[in-house]
């Protein structure tokens, strides 16, 4: 009886590995790529030796950890480098996660953290050569510069007609963390044509690949366009109001009349000095040793206030003072009333677009390696964990076991210091500010104010003290947005021909492409202490 039990129980037991073993093995077939950066990089990426890319990769641990990444080393550096795949990988072929962890331990104040999912070779690049123009099918990952606070998602999809490749962006996408703990960013592309950001594991964004209204431009161009060759009539009229032309100017309406005017019962304060001046020469001023006469003219000191008017009620010729004058009306105007002509404005009539095409599901081009080319002023940003797999389960499993116990040691040292500050109650308080004022730039019918809100935000970050001011500018922009919404803002357009409008394009690039500002120089300083003439 008792060796029956020990046969089941080691059968048991076998099953129990073997099913293990089957699962493992599932997994690992649903692994694409899984980059842990455990060992040194060396060998297995290679570094692009493109001119101007001269940034040093290290393989480093994370600041409080033994985990080790991809390190950015220095500031104010181009950096390019590659993980070629064991063979391309397609995208149109069931659910696709990709993922990867980065941690900005000095910040981000200009720079990228996006990775690049690069088209085969055959598209026109190679790995040591790998720079900006390299041919990606996807760029994902943080992107913060100036006005750009996102963290991108850009589709390079083909256009059959034309052969052309476009990017399209991701429309209203997350906003970068603004700490600088270690953050995990996942995108989740789904064979019904779906898309889901997310970061440290939730969601932040969901999205259509064929809407126009998450993507600009959209992957499906517009059926028709404005005509080129359209021209507005001659006699078309635009004005919505006109003066009226029976209106007459009143008999009593003065022109000529000034805005201001002496106020006549003004009385000269008491003890006025009339011959006082307002200021005096500086007594305690001083020729400076090296003046020459010849070279700098006659030196004559500085002026100061005299002391005596600052006694007394004033100094000088006294002047009544000015008052708005009451028979004041300016210059006469005609009251507006309705054009009856009027015709809305003119746009061109619509055609049928010639590059217009249908799409049932993105034309995505395969993936064929793994890069970071980025541009960045900031060093200390650090890159782990980088993911591509087929199931969502193997991402959220790599979550859990590597970013969140590292989130959650780096947070509770970060809560250990704000303490230690002493600026736990008013450090916490405002960063549930920032958390809150963050989430609401992201609000879609702001999506204009975007910019503007992340802008101030970023203002109160560096200067805390003036987060209650930052408060009351978001609470007036958006108060004006709700004005404009429920009172109408322009009147509608109204087209000579009523048919669809085609919708415009405005992409936005990354901080790699931001231009830099040109600096002034300051003006020269003047020497002091002689009259102009």
């Amino acid at each position: 009886m008792r060796e029956a039990k020990r046969v089941s129980l080691r059968l048991a037991i076998v099953l129990l590995l073997a099913f293990i073993s089957f699962n493992q093995l599932f997994a690992e077939d649903d692994t694409i790529l899984y980059e842990s950066f455990d060992k040194s990089f060396d060998g297995r990426w290679i570094v692009s030796e493109k001119e101007g890319y001269n940034g040093e990769w290290k393989h480093e641990k994370s600041e409080g950890h033994d985990d080790y990444g991809l390190l950015v080393s220095e500031p104010a550096r181009k950096y390019a480098i590659v993980k070629e795949l064991d063979e391309p990988v397609s995208l149109k072929d069931g659910t696709i996660v990709l993922q990867f962890e980065t941690r900005l331990q000095k910040g981000l104040e200009c720079g990228g953290a996006y990775l690049k999912y690069l088209r085969p070779q055959e598209a026109g690049w190679v790995p040591k050569g790998f720079d900006n123009d390299s041919p990606y099918s996807i760029m994902f990952g943080p992107d913060k510069c100036g006005t750009t606070n996102k963290v991108h998602f850009i589709l390079k999809h083909k256009n059959p007609n034309s052969g052309e490749y476009v990017e399209h962006h991701l429309k209203f996408p997350p906003s970068v963390p603004h700490d600088k703990l270690t953050h995990v960013y996942t995108a989740i592309l789904k064979p019904d044509n779906e898309l889901q950001i997310l970061v440290d594991g939730e969601e932040k964004k969901a999205a259509n690949f064929l809407s126009s209204e998450d993507f600009e431009p959209p992957l499906i161009p517009a059926k028709t366009i404005p005509d080129p060759d359209d021209v507005k009539p001659e006699d078309w009229d635009e004005r919505a109001k006109i003066p009226d032309p029976e209106a007459v100017k009143p008999d009593d309406w003065d022109e000529d009349a000034p805005m201001e005017i002496e106020d006549e019962d003004a009385v000269k304060p008491e003890g006025w000095l009339d011959d006082e001046p307002e200021e005096i020469d500086d007594p305690e001023a001083t020729k400076p040793e090296d003046w020459d006469e010849e070279e700098d003219g006659e030196w004559e000191a500085p002026k100061t206030d005299n002391p005596k008017c600052q006694e007394g009620p004033g100094c000088g010729e006294w002047k009544r003072p000015m008052k708005r004058n009451p028979a004041y009306k300016g210059k006469w105007h005609a009251p507006l009333i309705d054009n009856p002509n009027y015709k809305g404005i003119w746009k061109p009539q619509e055609i049928p677009n010639p590059d217009y095409f249908e799409l049932d599901q993105p034309e995505f081009e395969p993936i064929a390696a793994v890069g970071i080319e980025i541009w960045t002023m900031q060093d200390g940003i650090l890159f782990d964990n980088i993911l591509i797999a087929q199931d969502e389960k193997v991402a959220s499993s790599i979550r859990d076991t590597t970013w969140k116990p590292k989130f959650e040691v780096e947070k509770e040292k970060e809560k250990a210091t704000e303490a230690a500050a002493g600026t736990d109650a008013l450090g916490g308080f405002q960063k549930k500010v920032f958390e809150i004022l963050y989430q609401v730039a992201e609000i879609s019918f702001l999506s204009e104010h975007k910019d503007k809100i992340i802008e101030l935000i970023e203002k109160a970050e560096k200067q805390p003290i003036i987060t209650i001011g930052v408060l009351v500018s978001i609470v007036v922009v958006i108060l004006t947005v709700f004005l404009k919404l429920f009172f109408g803002g322009k009147k509608a357009a109204v087209e000579k021909k009523p048919e669809p409008v085609a919708e415009t394009s405005n992409t936005e690039g990354s901080s790699e492409e931001k231009a830099e500002e040109n600096e002034e120089p300051a003006p020269a300083r003047k020497r002091q202490s002689r009259r102009e003439t």
